[in-house]
């Protein structure tokens, strides 16, 4: 299981290569290709031939449509910032995890109701951070987060010393010097 899910917008797919060793030479081998740009499922599509050892998957996913087209494309998983029962029924056909992002009890119990129990906490930051998913873990003793928004280098430790923290996503890391700042990361989980 990979703990950091690093969120990777690429807006000209040449990008996709050096990005992607980059990450790797960093030594994350993880990475969520977001569906915010029109290269994204051909940025997936390379992704995938040219590590195929790398967890690659989709982010942004915000309808059936472009799940079809990230898992065409090769995608490992998928990631919504919303819940979305139709993404969440494809990706249970096609058997790769969903996480889709729900932040209130009212969307915990919607993913719960579809079988999902892994989530995205997103934006963490503005939707009250680790306090937050403690309060909401009280109820939910089957939820696992991925904090996204608003973790950095600075509290990365304190979110995965919570035992309900299933992975981190973010986009911290793709900022400046990606190896070094992916090094900086490793460092931070070989402490824990």
């Amino acid at each position: 299981m990979d703990k950091i899910i690093p969120v990777v917008v690429i807006k000209d797919v040449n990008d996709t290569v050096p990005t992607l060793k980059a990450l790797k030479d960093g030594g994350i081998n993880c990475a969520e290709i977001t569906f915010r740009t029109a290269c994204a499922a051909e940025a997936i599509a390379l992704g995938v031939k040219e590590f195929p050892d790398m967890n690659i998957g989709a982010g942004t996913v915000i309808n059936s449509e472009q799940a079809k087209k990230a898992v065409s494309a090769g995608a490992k998983f998928l990631v919504s910032p919303g819940v979305s029962a139709d993404v969440a029924e494809f990706a249970k056909e096609k058997g790769i995890p969903y996480y889709p992002g729900c932040v209130t009890p009212t969307e915990i119990m919607q993913a719960l109701e579809l079988g999902i129990s892994i989530i995205k906490f997103f934006p963490a930051n503005v939707y009250g951070g680790l306090k937050a998913m403690k309060a909401l873990a009280a109820p939910f003793p089957q939820i696992k987060f991925i904090p996204t928004g608003g973790v950095d280098l600075e509290n990365l430790s304190e979110f995965l010393s919570f035992d309900k923290i299933y992975a981190v996503g973010g986009s911290f890391m793709m900022k400046g010097d990606i190896r070094e700042n992916c090094k900086k990361i490793n460092a931070v989980l070989a402490a824990l």
